[in-house]
């Protein structure tokens, strides 16, 4: 199961792996809180810079799954597969590259059933 959470929320049993998704470390948040950093799988600097001037999210969507078509997420995968995995994010939008990792990926892991 794969779980989106802004990461200043507090850390619950059920968030199993937590895995931070963006490319900066969040402001006043200890290491012990996050499990695993994958900053390389965070959209690019243009791609972020351009949601967050246009505030197009749908054309955000469609710019970072493009970029991700690209990236190694074979490890995220296997998270995935094998344990509740929570994706962390610091932005106060609901709409955020986490949101759109876990669709990727939730997409692409009910495709190999």
């Amino acid at each position: 199961m794969i779980k989106t959470k802004r990461v200043y929320e507090p850390k619950e049993e059920t968030d199993g792996l937590r895995i931070l998704v963006d490319r900066l470390w969040p402001r006043g948040i200890k290491k012990d809180k996050i499990d695993l950093w994958l900053k390389g799988i965070a959209p690019s600097d243009e791609v972020r810079k351009f949601y967050h001037e246009s505030k197009d999210f749908e054309a955000f969507k469609k710019k970072y799954i493009e970029e991700l078509k690209k990236k190694d997420i074979k490890e995220l995968l296997e998270l995935a597969k094998q344990n509740t995995i929570t994706l962390l994010y610091a932005s106060r939008e609901n709409d955020n590259n986490a949101v759109v990792l876990k669709e990727y990926l939730d997409w692409i892991l009910e495709k190999q059933k």
